[in-house]
């Protein structure tokens, strides 16, 4: 699958032990590869430096719904010296989820928005989802948790009663799709979503299959890798990187902004 997001650490002058140490896995994400007999399940981890630079972190196989796969690809990046991420961004049918508690219970989560709304879309009348894709994509913009929240409470009354399965998709996740606002306002369009790497697998993907098959499980994960490290230098940073450091260090955001004081903020 993937996507967990903003990992967050390394600074200038890292050694090389260091600088695993101090990443983290900001997306899990996972594309399939053909192969001459079957398809490879490529786990992928993408993160986030201290500098706002994204970085690939891991590509491995296994599989997606596994939460022995994911466990044992995260637990291989601990044992290599990385910190727990602070925050992970991922889709909600994972076994990255329950992996992610096993091995870093300390990190965060937020449930990537787009897949939230498809899913969602797909459990209400074709008619009905462009007022439902509006309604969310309010629950999604708004500007801070309080308003989300009334949202959130106003989509419930608005659809519970006839689409009660729709919005138990919504209900169900309520506090990891509201995670983004304990973090600065200007990493909120990467944390609400995993679009920011969406089209480079999708690339990914388009390549492996022009190739009509990889061959092997070994060629299949060196070819997706070279393809996403060189991938890697198209990637755009986080908005105020500087704020990177900050998240890392353990400052307090409310609503997108730093708490200095408990009776005075200042716009992050």
């Amino acid at each position: 699958m993937a996507n967990a997001h903003v990992r967050f650490g390394g600074r200038a002058g890292e050694t090389e032990r260091q600088k695993r140490r101090n990443r983290a896995p900001s997306r899990p994400y996972h594309f399939n590869i053909r192969l001459e007999q079957d398809r490879l399940c490529c786990l992928v981890l993408i993160g986030v430096r201290a500098d706002g630079h994204k970085e690939l972190v891991a590509v491995g196989d296994g599989y997606r719904e596994s939460t022995e796969s994911w466990s044992e690809l995260l637990r291989d990046l601990k044992r290599r010296g990385m910190r727990a991420p602070v925050l992970a961004i991922g889709d909600g049918a994972l076994g990255f989820w329950g992996a992610l508690r096993e091995v870093f219970p300390e990190s965060r989560e937020q449930r990537c928005w787009v897949h939230k709304i498809a899913n969602v879309l797909d459990a209400v009348p074709t008619s009905l989802r462009p007022k439902v894709k509006a309604a969310l994509h309010n629950i999604m913009n708004a500007e801070n948790r309080e308003a989300a929240d009334l949202a959130i409470d106003e989509f419930e009354a608005n659809y519970g009663a006839k689409y009660a399965r729709a919005v138990d998709k919504v209900l169900k996740d309520r506090q990891v799709l509201l995670t983004h606002f304990d973090f600065p306002a200007e990493h909120w369009i990467h944390l609400r979503t995993t679009n920011v790497i969406e089209s480079t697998f999708a690339t990914v993907k388009l390549r492996t299959r022009k190739t009509k098959g990889a061959g092997s499980r070994t060629a299949g994960l060196a070819m997706a890798y070279k393809l996403l490290d060189a991938a890697q230098a198209r990637w755009r940073s986080v908005n105020a990187p500087h704020l990177v450091a900050l998240v890392r260090a353990g400052a307090t955001f409310v609503d997108g902004f730093i708490i200095e004081r408990e009776d005075q903020r200042y716009a992050a």
